[in-house]
This record gives C-alpha cells, structure tokens and sequence, in this order.
C-alpha cells in the first residue's frame, strides 16, 4: 500500500513539474516582463528525491526558448547576467550532444540577429570566439555543420557576416567534407535566379574573409568551366579555380577585414571610410541601430 502511495505521489509530481513547465515556455513565447519569466525560473521544483537545488530550466536552456520566440530583453539579461550558464550546454532533455554553440545555430537557424550579435559580443568575455563559433551544432540534425555552414545553408548573408568578423573560420568542414563555401557553391549552382541574389552576397561575404581558398568542389568547378562560368561569371570562376589571382578590389578588402578586431565587429565595419558598396553585403547594424529595435 504504501509503494502504491509513493508511485502516485510520484506521478503527481512529475504532472506538477511538466505543466509547470508548459507555463514557463508559454510565459516566454508571449513575451512576459523579464522578473516575471526569471521568477518562474528559478521557482524551485518538487521532485521525488526532494533535491531542493533543482531548478526547472538552466539559463542556458532559457536563453533556447528567448531565442525562439525572440525575447530579445530576455536573451539579454541572461547573456548578461549569467554569461557562462546562458552559453553552456543545455540539459539532454533538450539535447544529448556534446556540442558547445547550440545557441548560436538556433540563432542563425530562426534568423534572430540581434540576440545572435549579443551571443557573439559576450563570447568575447569568456573564451575565443573563434573557437566557439566553429563548434558545430547538433549531430543529429546539422550532421556536424557549424553555424556559418547553416547561415549559408539558410541564405543568410548578414549572419554570415557576423559570423565571419566574429571569427568564425570559413574553412571548417562538415561531416561530409564540405566547407561553407561548398554549401553555396551548391546553392548557387541549383539557383534559377540570374544574380543569384543572396545566394551571390554570401558568396561575396565569404570571399572577403578567405584570402585563401579551399573547398571540396574544386574538381567538380574545373571539370565543368562552361556552366560554372556562368553560374560564378569568369572573373570569379577564375580566381576560384586558381587561372586568375583575386581581383584587386576583393584582395584590397580581404587586407582591410583582416585589421579590424572582431571584439568592435560590426560598428568598427560601418566606421571604415570606404563606399557602402565596397563592404560585403547584408550589413549587420550598428549597436546603436540594435538598441532602437529593443
């Protein structure tokens, strides 16, 4: 009799925790004040052991939903106030990889650029940023593709940018070899779109970053020179295929994107003294510009 007790004070238990939890994601999706969602947070949850140090989501699991439902206030705070926590891994009920940068593809994947420039800037507090936007995401559904594989993957030519000036390396590779360059050479090449659109600006942007280039399609580009030609135009294919040395406008901003430090990116990028349509396209905004949208 008394384990039937038990087993139904259990039960009710864990009915209490996952409803209560249901309130918390709603509370996140709706916009709630901030002191209100980081109240129901950190409300401590009744479990069967009475592990009274259990909380009902970690910052890091709490910045994924404010990151969802762009909860740009939300995301922000706990950027802020629990750096470390916010950006480490999630628990395995959202995840049972062992990848560090879950927030920044969730951030590339639902295009929510300003939380996507505060997770970059706070990066800059703990670690490299460069080594941890390399991190690739989940294996079970990236198959090992960093977040500048998915912003290309995606066609997000500012997240691309952001990525890059953050440090982002455009040489990783994916689990199937293939750089983020390959990923929109591909994208490109099954375009219909006769400027290829962003497909072409992220191209550009990754092209400013990479002095040098290395992709798995090199083979498959000189196998092929009529149809890349133009798909890339021959000034591009040229110098993708190693006929050609860079154009001097693309090796002039390769040189000067190389100087600016990635911990003033993107405002020290708007400040240099050069034409708009000289800078890779897609710009992201300045911190002044992101503080008006909040």
């Amino acid at each position: 009799m008394s384990s039937l007790t038990v087993s139904s004070a259990a039960q009710s238990s864990e009915k209490h925790r996952k409803s209560f939890s249901l309130l918390f994601y709603r509370a996140v999706r709706d916009h709630k004040p901030v002191w209100m969602l980081e109240d129901m947070r950190t409300m401590v949850a009744f479990y069967q052991d009475e592990d009274a140090s259990q909380r009902i989501y970690a910052p890091s699991e709490a910045l994924l939903y404010a990151i969802v439902h762009d909860h740009q206030a939300y995301a922000q705070y706990l950027l802020s106030r629990y750096t470390d926590e916010a950006l480490a891994k999630p628990g395995e009920r959202f995840c049972c990889c062992p990848s560090s940068a879950p927030h920044l593809a969730m951030a590339v994947r639902y295009d929510r650029r300003y939380i996507l420039g505060l997770i970059l800037q706070q990066t800059h507090r703990i670690h490299s940023t460069a080594s941890y936007s390399d991190q690739a995401g989940c294996f079970h559904t990236e198959d090992g593709r960093t977040p500048l594989h998915l912003a290309c993957e995606l066609l997000r030519p500012e997240a691309v940018v952001m990525l890059l000036g953050n440090g982002a390396s455009p040489h990783a590779q994916d689990l199937n070899g293939l750089t983020p360059l390959d990923v929109v050479l591909e994208k490109l090449r099954d375009s219909k779109e006769v400027d290829g659109g962003e497909r072409r600006q992220c191209l550009n942007n990754l092209l400013m970053f990479m002095p040098k280039v290395h992709f798995k399609m090199n083979g498959a580009l000189g196998r092929e020179p009529e149809r890349w030609s133009k798909v890339l135009g021959e000034e591009t294919y040229k110098y993708l295929t190693g006929r050609s040395p860079a154009p001097l406008v693309l090796t002039a901003m390769q040189t000067i994107l190389k100087q600016l430090s990635p911990a003033t990116f993107p405002d020290c990028l708007h400040e240099l003294p050069i034409p708009s349509s000289l800078k890779p396209s897609g710009l992201p905004m300045t911190q002044r510009q992101k503080q008006r949208v909040v």
